[in-house]
């Protein structure tokens, strides 16, 4: 669950430095981290189902060392594509806002993909400070879970709206929640919990908040930090490791982590869906999303057509043979929906489902209800650094939408 992943950069990965997610915002990398940066994502040109979205990546590190004829250079060929990356909407090149260049393109981009807004309001809290990065759905109790980055806290939502503590702050000194997701076997509830110093636990609690486990790898001199996943009915997790770039499968019996193999390497792994029948496993990076066989263990991308990304998915969810993506680390947020092909390895058709809309303030995750969709509209994790809101003032009330699947 990342603010434009390219926006806060610190986490070392294997082959170079790389992004930090939107979830846990840091101080900006220095130019020996973005050189670093440059040269891994340059490494991923033609390795990837999706050019626009290394050309992306590269332009805003571009951006970031202050090289503007670069960045612009590879925004227009990015552009070009017609995929839907919006530089408009990233800090990341903010320094370039007055060239008359950068301007072109983003008029070009917002002709291409115009506002688009099919979500109504569905509940408000009252607390301002949860700032907020993962919802899940309980169908069995008809409730709402919400993880809080901030207060470091899960608060349940029924569906009148009323909010209340479903694990409080101080009940088990926990570290900021973000991805949650429930187990439809026994009603029990999975949070990833994560702080930029590489500390990360995945939480297990029943359904009235008791902590039943909390898991963390082995100590590998590494940082690692587990951001979103997907529960089994057996009861094992798949779980993004978005600080070390990796994915695991939790065996919940022998309480063990094991690192799935993947096509290719992974670039600040973020969303994961779990198809209904058990059958796959998808996990989105900042180039796209990958196809993992949960019977032969192999693994492709997942081809998403000329003039299409799945790049930059925040939270990623199955419905019906289709993917569900909250997109906001193409530039400006939007809300997706990919109808698959049979073998799950191709986008057939893209439907737009929220764009530059005042519900796509700055989304992270969602939850599925039905044929619902609701959504975190206004996360407010860009006022955040590690645990820490960098001014109060700004702080709002959470706001969740909710739209109809197409």
């Amino acid at each position: 669950m990342t603010r434009n992943s390219i926006r806060f950069l610190l986490f070392l990965i294997p082959f170079c430095a790389a992004l930090s997610t939107r979830a846990l915002p840091q101080e900006i990398a220095n130019d020996e981290e973005l050189q670093a940066q440059l040269a891994a994502g340059k490494k991923f040109l033609g390795q990837t189902a999706d050019r626009g979205a290394v050309l992306f990546f590269l332009a805003a590190t571009y951006a970031q060392l202050k090289e503007p004829h670069e960045a612009v250079t590879t925004l227009k060929e990015c552009v070009a594509l017609k995929e839907g990356f919006d530089p408009a909407g990233d800090p990341a090149f903010a320094g370039l806002r007055q060239s008359k260049d950068f301007q072109t393109l983003t008029e070009q981009v917002h002709r291409d993909f115009p506002p688009i807004s099919t979500a109504q309001p569905a509940f408000l809290s009252s607390e301002k400070g949860l700032i907020p990065e993962g919802l899940a759905y309980d169908a069995a109790q008809d409730v709402f879970y919400l993880s809080s980055l901030h207060l470091k806290k899960i608060v349940a939502i029924s569906r009148l709206g009323e909010f209340a503590d479903f694990v409080s702050a101080d009940r088990y000194k926990l570290l900021p929640v973000l991805g949650i997701r429930v187990d439809a076997y026994d009603d029990s509830v999975w949070s990833a919990s994560w702080l930029d110093n590489g500390r990360t636990e995945l939480l297990h609690f029943d359904n009235r908040g008791k902590l039943l486990g909390r898991f963390s790898l082995p100590e590998d001199g590494r940082k690692h930090g587990f951001n979103d996943l997907v529960v089994l009915r057996a009861g094992d997790v798949f779980v993004t490791d978005t600080a070390d770039n990796h994915v695991y499968r939790f065996e919940a019996k022998a309480q063990a982590f094991h690192e799935i193999k993947l096509a290719r390497a992974l670039l600040a792994p973020n969303g994961i869906a779990l198809s209904d029948d058990e059958s796959a496993v998808y996990v989105a990076d900042q180039l796209g999303v990958l196809r993992v066989d949960l019977k032969s263990g192999q693994s492709a991308e997942v081809n998403p057509g000329p003039h299409c990304t799945l790049a930059g998915a925040d939270g990623l969810y199955w419905h019906a043979e289709k993917l569900i993506a909250v997109q906001n680390g193409i530039g400006s947020p939007r809300i997706a929906v990919f109808q698959l092909s049979g073998d799950g390895l191709h986008v057939t058709k893209t439907t737009v489902v929220e764009y530059r809309s005042k519900f796509t303030v700055l989304p992270t995750t969602g939850a599925l209800a039905g044929d619902d969709f609701y959504f975190i509209v206004n996360s407010q994790i860009d006022n955040l650094n590690g645990d820490r809101v960098l001014d109060n003032t700004k702080l709002q009330p959470v706001r969740i939408a909710k739209l109809r699947i197409p």
